[in-house]
Order: structure tokens, then C-alpha cells, then sequence
């Protein structure tokens, strides 16, 4: 580099007060004009420091585009925007954009991305935990949304580390223990959905596990009566913007083939003629989704109104008011009690790892853990 340059070459020279400055082409900007960097300092090798820097950046492609310096809020958007819809399901999506807008932006938007550190990341969870009361819980999900937003950046050369990497959120204390019903409470439940409508709703729900949004989103033609099987290939959510969506499962392991005690076949049939008769009544209003449970209508189910529904069996049942989620722990809980491998729970429920099954249900583990002494006993001593 010497203080006269070719077109399009780096150049630095000192001014009349002594002071080196220096000048990098980038290439074209937005508009088609060229884009030439400036830089300055006290000593030559300072300003041919940078000049490098410059250069590196511009063949490496990753210099930032001419104009104000990125922020926090800048990249946040952009990766909201146009990098995480092509990974996250719209409903993941949703919640991240929840995030970003009430607590990242407003804390964190502000910074340069490049200039963002570790301390500015524990100074906002510091006080949406003390000041704004957010859980911890909360406070870990937009950690781990901020640190995807960053890694992004990172590999593309925007920042030069991923300062969430540098700082520990807070600590989430395990969910509450599950609360499944007993025997004698399933069976009243049972027995009180006989009466109403979409009674077999239930059936499945206590019999083979199934998610609401799996139990809403199940069509007939997952369904063989005659096998006595029901396969989960998606599941019904809503999103905003969006209403009602139908999505398959993030984990493989969630897509499975269910064996139906036969009693539960026999529901399902009985459910079958029952839909088919008010398919027939509502006449042109019906609307064909080929649902199992479906409104009057043939349209979907809301998890709004089924979760009241199943508050209402609850109190027609006069049993104790327990979460829905808390149907599908009953069956898990059930199928353990009566010795089923807890290997074959984790399969049927969709659980991705063993251990989230023996640590949901590790109530259960005691009783046969003592079961299993029993038997060794008898094996060895008869």
C-alpha cells in the first residue's frame, strides 16, 4: 500500500496534522455507487491494521453493507423475518416473535450487534426476573431464542463470538409432578363420557395417551378397526394470523402405531355411527375433514372447548379436577402399574428419550422397583 493507489486498490496517506488515514474499496453499494471505507489513527501501522482488517472482511464476504452499523433489534428482526421461518414450525414461530417484541427488542434492541456483551444480556434477565416478575422459565426460552438468533450471526461472520454462549440463565426447577387419576377415578370418567357427546374423545385420551393436539387432529383414515391399530402422523394447533393449522410431529419418535384394547375399538365403532348419523342430519352444512372428533358440523374441534369439555366431565364424573394433559399421565401411569416396560410406555407415549419417561413417572418407579425384588426372589429362592 503506498500513498498513491491504482482505481479500486486500498490507499493511506497522512494529512497536513500528521494523522494516517486510510481508504478501502469495498465494492458497489445498494444504489451502484462505489463503496469506499475510511479509516484513521494516530501511527501508520494503526491505520494499515485496519485497512487489512477491511480487506480481509470484503474478500471473506462478510463485511456489514455500507450505512449505520447493524443493532440487536436489526438482526432480531431480520432473522425473525426471513432465517427461522425456513427451521421452526409457524407455531414456534409465533412465540418467537412474542418474545422478541416484549422483552428482547425493548431490553437488548438498542446495542450494536457487534458490541453487544455479556454483562448487557445478565443486566436484562437481572430485571425481568426482579422488576417484571417473569418466571425463570420464561427467562430461559428468550435466552435460548437470543443465543439461536446469535449463532446465526456469528456464522456469518456479523459478530465475532456469541455472547449468550458467556452467560448462564437462570435455573428452571423440575415441572410439577404429574398428577394422573386412579383406577376407580378413570373409570367413573369413562362412565360419565358414556352419556355425552364424542364420549369415545375420552376413551382415547385415558386408554392409548394421545395429546390433545393428536387426539384433535386424528382422521379416520388413520384409524383401522379391523387391525385394531391408530397411527399419529400430525397434530391440530392454532396460531395466530392463522386460526386452526394441522402440523406432524417435530420428532420422529411421535409418529407411531398404536395396538387399541379391544373395548376401545368397539367405542370408536360405536363413535363411527353415531358421527355418521349427524353427518347426515347437518346435510349441506357439513364440512368433510375426516376427523374422529369433529363439531356437529364435521369441523374442527377448538382446544378452548375441549379443554371445557373435559372440565365438565370432570364435575359430572365428581371427580377431582385434574389438567387434561394429566389424562394422557393416567395411561402412562396405568400401563406401568400393570408391569408394562417402561421401554414400551415411552414408545407408545412418543417420548423421545427414556428419560423423560422414568423422570415424569419416577412416582410409579418405587412400587415396581419392589415388584422387581419380589420376583427376582422368587427366581433365585423360589
Amino acid at each position: 500500500m503506498t500513498n498513491r493507489a491504482a482505481s479500486g486498490e486500498s490507499s493511506i496517506y497522512r494529512d497536513e496534522d500528521g494523522r494516517w488515514h486510510g481508504y478501502v474499496s469495498m465494492g458497489l453499494k445498494e444504489n451502484g455507487r462505489r463503496d469506499r471505507r475510511h479509516v484513521s489513527g494516530a501511527r501508520r501501522a494503526d491505520v494499515v491494521a485496519k485497512v487489512r482488517a477491511l480487506e480481509a472482511k470484503r474478500d471473506a464476504g462478510t463485511a456489514e453493507a455500507a450505512g449505520r452499523a447493524p443493532t440487536v433489534g436489526d438482526w432480531l428482526d431480520h432473522w425473525l423475518e426471513h432465517i427461522a421461518p425456513r427451521r421452526v414450525r409457524a407455531r414456534t414461530l409465533e412465540s418467537y416473535e412474542a418474545l422478541v417484541r416484549l422483552h428482547l427488542r425493548p431490553g437488548l434492541g438498542h446495542h450494536r450487534l457487534d458490541r453487544l456483551q455479556p454483562e448487557h444480556l445478565e443486566q436484562l434477565y437481572g430485571s425481568l426476573l426482579e422488576d417484571k416478575g417473569l418466571s425463570p422459565a420464561t427467562v430461559l426460552r428468550l435466552h435460548r431464542v437470543l443465543s439461536r438468533a446469535l449463532r446465526v450471526a456469528m456464522q456469518r461472520g456479523k459478530i465475532a463470538r456469541n455472547v449468550a454462549t458467556l452467560v448462564d440463565p437462570p435455573a428452571v426447577k423440575r415441572p410439577t409432578t404429574a398428577l394422573p387419576l386412579t383406577v376407580d377415578e378413570a373409570r367413573r370418567v369413562l362412565q360419565a363420557a358414556a352419556q355425552g357427546r364424542n364420549a369415545a374423545r375420552w376413551t382415547v385420551a385415558l386408554a392409548v395417551g394421545l395429546r390433545q393436539s393428536e387426539a384433535l387432529g386424528l382422521r379416520w383414515s388413520d384409524i383401522d378397526l379391523g387391525v385394531g391399530t391408530l397411527t399419529v402422523r400430525r397434530g391440530l394447533h392454532r396460531v395466530a394470523g392463522k386460526g386452526l393449522v394441522y402440523e406432524e410431529p417435530k420428532a420422529d419418535r411421535s409418529r407411531r402405531t398404536l395396538a387399541l384394547p379391544a373395548q376401545l375399538v368397539e367405542a370408536l365403532r360405536r363413535h363411527r355411527v353415531v358421527q355418521l348419523q349427524e353427518r347426515e342430519a347437518a346435510g349441506s352444512l357439513w364440512e368433510e375433514h375426516d376427523l374422529v372428533f369433529a363439531q356437529v358440523n364435521g369441523r374442527p374441534l377448538d382446544k378452548r372447548s375441549d379443554w371445557e369439555a373435559w372440565k365438565a366431565l370432570l364435575k359430572r364424573a365428581a371427580v377431582r379436577e385434574v389438567r387434561l394433559h394429566d389424562g394422557r399421565h393416567t395411561a402412562a401411569t396405568l400401563l406401568l402399574s400393570e408391569g408394562v416396560h417402561p421401554r414400551v410406555v415411552m414408545e407408545l407415549l412418543g417420548h423421545s428419550q427414556m428419560r423423560t419417561t422414568t423422570d415424569t413417572y419416577s412416582h410409579v418407579m418405587p412400587a415396581l422397583a419392589k415388584e422387581a425384588a419380589a420376583k427376582m426372589g422368587t427366581a433365585l429362592w423360589g
